[in-house]
Parts: structure tokens; sequence; C-alpha cells
């Protein structure tokens, strides 16, 4: 058994969120500041013409579903399962001793405060990863020309006939009735960030049930809770495409790059 102090507690502590910080940053700084590749278009894409509709999962929900559900769960997980543990085996769950200040911190605790932090580094991960192809690609959105409203350098639009057929690179949106925010997003359709984001913290949460909720009286339950976060991660996937906020291609590559992520991460808690 290894003992660990005040200082080496700080340091693990400091190092953690160094490294959050270096997933973090470059996630800020593409919300912030971040200018997509200006992809060209046909006026007559068809998969452009869709219209804009507000998203059926909106982004409270998905937070609190991909990261408050979660990280309670876990929580109250490793409570239990701690002091089940204690009462069976007279010990602690893990093999080291964690000190703050002189104070022993709670096995519950330095379980949760791995789990945890292995979710919401995988999120991140997962979401820059994300960020950088988005940005790099710069594909548009079902629901581009609704949104932009291009015009061209010399002064026409797509409604113009000397523009059929024809690849535009040079154009501004106009944007009326829309936000910056939303023009700036229908530059950066591949891949799906709700695809992803979703597909990694429903799945990570799926098989962290799995390895932690070993008792057969929970089979069942262990199950249903396995079945409802998959379904959640699956529903949201879907009304990306039915809400012309993605092409079906942004979907899948964005929960290849979920799923991916999960496997990885949840590989290492065992």
């Amino acid at each position: 058994m290894e003992l660990y102090g005040t200082r080496k507690v700080c340091c693990r502590l400091l190092l953690d969120f160094l490294i959050l910080g270096c997933v973090g940053l470059p996630i800020m700084g593409f919300n912030l500041w971040g200018d997509s590749y200006k992809r060209g278009f046909f006026c007559n894409d068809d998969s452009l013409m869709h219209p804009y509709h507000e998203s059926t999962i909106p982004s409270w929900m998905l937070y609190f579903m991909c990261f408050v559900v979660p990280i309670t769960i876990i929580t109250i997980v490793e409570f239990f399962s701690t002091h089940l543990h204690e009462m069976h085996i007279f010990g602690n769950l893990s093999m080291n001793n964690y000190y703050l200040w002189h104070l022993e911190i709670p096995d519950w605790i330095v379980e949760c405060y791995k789990h945890n932090g292995l979710l919401i580094f995988g999120a991140g991960i997962c979401e820059l990863t994300t960020d950088i192809a988005k940005y790099s690609i710069g594909r548009l959105r079902p629901h581009f020309f609704a949104v932009c409203q291009p015009l061209m350098n010399d002064g026409t639009t797509c409604d113009d006939i000397q523009n059929e057929g024809r690849y535009i690179e040079d154009f501004t949106c106009r944007g009326l009735d829309y936000t910056p925010k939303i023009l700036k997003e229908a530059h950066l359709s591949f891949p799906s960030g709700h695809a992803s984001f979703t597909c990694f913290t429903m799945i990570y949460i799926a098989i962290y049930l799995h390895k932690r909720l070993t008792g057969l009286r929970m089979k069942m339950f262990k199950h249903l809770l396995q079945f409802m976060f998959l379904m959640f991660a699956w529903y949201t996937s879907l009304t990306r495409v039915s809400d012309y906020k993605h092409h079906w291609t942004d979907v899948l590559a964005g929960s290849l790059i979920g799923y991916l992520y999960a496997v990885i991460v949840t590989c290492s808690m065992w």
C-alpha cells in the first residue's frame, strides 16, 4: 500500500488540471476566435436547401444528460460500492491511501475523482477532435441557403440564371434575421458534435455500469439504464438529421469518434 501525502496529492491535482487546460483552451479558442475553411457551393445543390429548425435536443438538455446525470450516477455508485466493500472486506477499496492536510480522503471520493475525471477529459478530447475536423473541412449544413442567403461579389444571388451550375467560392452571407453564431455554425457541419459528445458520454457510462454493477440482483436494472443511455445517444443523433442540422454522414462520423474515444478511455479504467 502506498501513501500519498498533501504534496503528492496537490501535484497530482495540478497536473490533472494542466492536462485538462491543454484540452480546454484550444476548444475555447475555436469557439471564440476560430474561422472555418470557406467551402464553396453549387446553387442547385439540393442537400443545402433545407429550412432552419431549432434543435429538438437543446443544449441545456444535452449537457444535463451527458454531464450531470453520469456524474451523479458515478458518485452514487462509488459511494455505495465503497461502503459495501468496506463492510464485507473490512478494508479499503483502493490499494493506496490519500491524505490532504493530514486528513485521509475517503476511497469513494478518490474513485469518483478518477471516473468523473476520465469522463470530463474524454469528453474534452472528443470535442477537440470534432472541432479540428469542423474548422479544417468547413462543410456546409443542410440549412446553409436558408441561413446564409449568399450574395456573390458581383451582386447576384442564386436566383440569377448566370449562377446556375457554377461553383461559387466568392460570396458573403447576408444572414437576415440570424445571429452571427448561427451564421458561423452554418459552415461547421462535419462531423456532428452532438453525435460525438452524446455517443462518448453515453457509451462511457454504459461501460462503467457494466464494470461496476456486477451483482446478479442488479442485472436487469443495469441493462435498463444502459439501454436508456444508449437510446438517448441514438435519438440525439437521429434528430441532428431530422432537424436539418447535419448530413447523415456527419452524424455517422461523429458517432464513430465518440464510440472510439469511449472504448479507449474506458480501457484505462481497469
